[in-house]
Parts: C-alpha cells; structure tokens; sequence
C-alpha cells in the first residue's frame, strides 16, 4: 500500500492521464528567491511510506529547465522505501536572473517505480561486442 502525508493537505497529482511523474509543490511559509548560481533545498510538505520493491523518484521539470534555467543538484533524487522524512527538493538556478519560488509551486515531478534487490557474485565477466566500450565510442 502507498501512505502519504502532506502538511498542506495538497497530494502530488498527475497533470494528464498520460503522465509518468506526478507534480510535486513547494511548501514554503513566505516566498524563496533562488539567484543564479545558487541552490536551495525546497521543502514540499510531503512524507510517503513505499511497499516492498517500489522507490520514488524526484525529478527536474523541464519547462523550469527551459524557460527559467531551474534544475536539480542532483539530477534525479532517490527516496527509498524506508524513508520516512519529509521530501525536500534540492534546486539549482543555472539562469541568468532570480526566480521566485511560492507556496503551492509545481517545482518537480515523483516517479514511483519498482526496484530489484541483486546479490553480488564474483568471478569473470562475459565477452560482449562492446567489451569496455564507452563515452561515445559508437559515433555521433
């Protein structure tokens, strides 16, 4: 079962039939202005409990990306299934002027999807085609 909390009352909910993400918002008590260059964890009121074999993704809006420069530090946030704090949105202004960030603010999306555990074994590694391949060595 997947249990949520939300401060504000206000549950991450999918913009179309056909989204993968749904949108998460900022909670914030007074507006955030995010300058170039500078980052800032934006709280989102939002605290979730995954079942077993599921993990939650955060992930950059791009129109936010586009329009106004606003990514994330970390590319793709990961909220494990045992996690059980609030969800925090660590945002990068890489634009060229301040943006402003308000309470109720899609700011990114939560992908829910679902995980394997592997266990390890050791010995050599199977011949492939590729072999150590990487970095573009197939050509532009």
């Amino acid at each position: 079962m997947f249990k949520i909390q939300s401060k504000s009352g206000i549950l991450p909910e999918y913009a179309t039939e056909g989204s993968a993400g749904m949108d998460l918002r900022a909670f914030l008590p007074e507006m955030v202005s995010l300058e170039p260059g500078e980052r800032k964890l934006i709280p989102t009121g939002v605290s979730i409990e995954l079942p077993e074999g599921y993990e939650a993704q955060v992930r950059a809006r791009s129109g936010l990306a586009l329009h106004h420069g606003i990514g994330m530090v970390n590319g793709v946030g990961t909220i494990d299934r045992d996690y059980r704090g609030e969800i925090g949105v660590l945002l990068i202004n890489l634009g060229s002027e301040a943006f402003p960030i308000q309470n109720g603010d899609r700011i990114a999306q939560l992908v829910i999807s679902r995980v394997e555990r592997i266990q390890w074994t050791t010995g050599n590694l199977g011949e492939t085609g590729r072999g150590g391949g990487g970095f573009g060595h197939t050509g532009l």
